[in-house]
């Protein structure tokens, strides 16, 4: 059995989040905005915590940050194990 779970970029989640909001806004309720969007509940509640009210720039900026300090965490560990 294949992987069938699609990756989204920062920015497809946050306009996803948009096209959610005018949906529930229209008066669809959650269980069907999902299926029109293609992704489970679980899914949506995830972003709205992750990435709710973030603009798309500001989602791949996030990103880009969270790489960021993972890289910088490692490379700090790697530097502590050096010393002893």
């Amino acid at each position: 059995m294949t992987n069938s779970r699609k990756r989204h970029t920062p920015e497809q989640v946050v306009r996803k989040l948009g096209q959610a909001d005018r949906m529930l806004a229209d008066g669809q309720d959650v269980a069907a905005v999902c299926r029109e969007l293609g992704v489970s509940e679980q899914t949506y509640y995830r972003w709205r915590n992750q990435y709710g009210g973030l603009k798309a720039d500001d989602a791949k900026r996030l990103k880009e940050l969270e790489k960021q300090n993972a890289t910088l965490k490692r490379l700090l560990a790697e530097a502590e194990l050096e010393k002893a």
